[in-house]
């Protein structure tokens, strides 16, 4: 299964994708957040994203991770994370540059559908071709 991890600055917008993706996601797909810092302050915290990681690791052996990001500095909290946990751990988290809402959606619709892991990141790629198309 692919589960999936929400890093926003804000806490509120992390928790708001997850529940927009909890509403359309299949049961046994898990959708955590780790917005913002501990102390609720607007940020990103390495510790918070490699705890959710290890929450949702730990389940499972065989599950995978996809991370979806809102800025740049997230990418670097992600990246910080996975130096931090255990290499047999860390190769089974990918890294979205999707668009964090639209990407999120999309990935989980296809992971609901027991998508493979690359078509899911294609899907997640490809959510932003239909905000597009809007402006032909």
């Amino acid at each position: 299964m692919i589960n999936f991890v929400i890093v926003s600055h804000s806490q509120g917008l992390a928790e708001g994708v997850v529940a927009l993706a909890n509403q359309i996601k299949a049961p046994e797909c898990q959708v955590v957040s780790a917005g913002g810092m501990e102390d609720g302050n607007i940020g990103t915290d390495a510790i918070k994203i490699m705890n959710a990681i290890e929450r949702l690791l730990s389940e499972n052996e065989e599950d995978e991770i996809i991370v979806f990001v809102d800025l740049g500095s997230a990418i670097l909290s992600t990246q910080t994370a996975l130096d931090l946990i255990e290499p047999h751990i860390a190769k089974r988290v990918h890294l979205s540059y999707a668009p964090l809402v639209e990407g999120t959606i999309a990935a989980v619709v296809a992971a609901s559908t027991d998508a493979s892991l690359e078509e899911i990141l294609n899907e997640a790629n490809e959510a932003a071709t239909l905000k597009l198309s809007f402006n032909d």
